[in-house]
This record gives structure tokens, C-alpha cells and sequence, in this order.
């Protein structure tokens, strides 16, 4: 004997696979997640905080009378 099917199971399942399918090529294709951009941003923004911090004002002009 055939094993019983629901059909709208088996339809809501190939929705979640093809939805996953889906977001797999999307995430290869835009890139990186909200976390990983987060912390590139905080990253960056430590080290111009650092450069900043070290800085030098404008030096003064050794050839000015």
C-alpha cells in the first residue's frame, strides 16, 4: 500500500525548501550580515577615533619671520 500524503504539508514544505534555496543564493549574492557590517563600522570608527586622537594641530612654520 501508498503511504497517505497531506498534500498541504507537502506543499507548505517545498515552500520552506524553495524559500531556503532561495535565501542561500540571496546571502552569496549581497554579501555580508547585519552583525559582520556592524562591526566593520564600529571598527572603523575606533580607528578614526585613534587617529584623531593622535593628531598633531598645525605645526608651526620654520619659515615664517
Amino acid at each position: 500500500m501508498a503511504e497517505i500524503v497531506n498534500l498541504r504539508r507537502a506543499r507548505k514544505a517545498k515552500a520552506r525548501e524553495d524559500a531556503a534555496a532561495k535565501a542561500d543564493t540571496n546571502r552569496l549574492a549581497h554579501g555580508r550580515t547585519k552583525a559582520e557590517k556592524a562591526g566593520q563600522k564600529a571598527e572603523r570608527t575606533r580607528g578614526d577615533r585613534h587617529l584623531d586622537g593622535r593628531r598633531l594641530d598645525s605645526a608651526p612654520n620654520p619659515r615664517k619671520p
